[in-house]
C-alpha cells in the first residue's frame, strides 16, 4: 500500500512538474527567434559565397559559415523542440530580401558586400548569444550560447583576416 502511495504521488509529481519543465521564458524565445534567423542567412549567404565569390578567401569562408552554422542550428533546433519553441524552417523577410540582394552582385563588389554583411550578422548575433549565456533562463540554451559565442567570435577573427577587400 505504502508503495502504491510513492509511486502515484511520484507520478503525480512527475506530471505536475512536466509542463513547467518545457516551458520556455519570452527572453530565451526572442533568443531563439533572432539567431536561428541569423544563422539560417548565414548559412544560405555562405552557400551563395562558396559559388559565387571572387577569391578563394571568400569562398573558403562561405564554406566554413554554411558547415559551422548547419551545426549550430540543429543543434539549436534540437534544444529550441525540446524546450517547446518553434524553430522557424525559413527566412523571415528581412534577411531574404537581404539574401537576394547579395545574390545578385558579382566580383570584388560581392565579396565587399559579403564581408560587411558577415562582420554585422555577427556582431548581432554575437551579441545575442552573449547575453544569453549571461541571461537565459533555459540552462540548455545558457550553454549553447556561451559556446556558440566562442564560433562567433572565431567566425569574426576570420573575417578581420580576409581583410576588407575580401582577399
Amino acid at each position: 500500500m505504502l508503495l502504491a502511495r510513492v509511486t502515484l504521488a511520484t507520478a503525480l509529481g512527475v506530471a505536475l512538474l512536466a509542463p513547467a519543465a518545457f516551458a520556455a521564458s519570452p527572453t530565451d524565445e526572442a533568443f531563439v527567434a533572432k539567431v536561428s534567423q541569423g544563422g539560417m542567412f548565414e548559412v544560405k549567404l555562405g552557400q551563395v559565397a562558396a559559388d559565387q565569390g571572387a577569391t578563394q578567401d571568400i569562398r573558403d569562408q562561405g564554406n566554413t559559415e554554411m558547415h559551422d552554422h548547419t551545426l549550430v542550428g540543429d543543434k539549436l533546433k534540437s534544444i529550441a523542440n525540446g524546450i517547446g519553441i518553434t524553430f522557424p524552417d525559413t527566412l523571415n523577410e528581412q534577411f531574404q530580401g537581404r539574401l537576394d540582394k547579395l545574390k545578385s552582385l558579382s566580383g570584388v563588389a560581392f565579396d565587399r558586400s559579403y564581408l560587411q554583411a558577415m562582420e554585422d550578422i555577427h556582431a548581432k548575433d554575437g551579441a545575442a548569444f552573449a547575453a544569453e549565456a549571461h541571461h537565459g533562463t533555459d540552462p540548455k540554451l545558457r550553454a549553447f550560447a556561451a559556446e556558440t559565442h566562442r564560433i562567433v567570435e572565431r567566425h569574426v577573427g576570420e573575417l578581420k583576416a580576409i581583410g576588407p577587400t575580401g582577399g
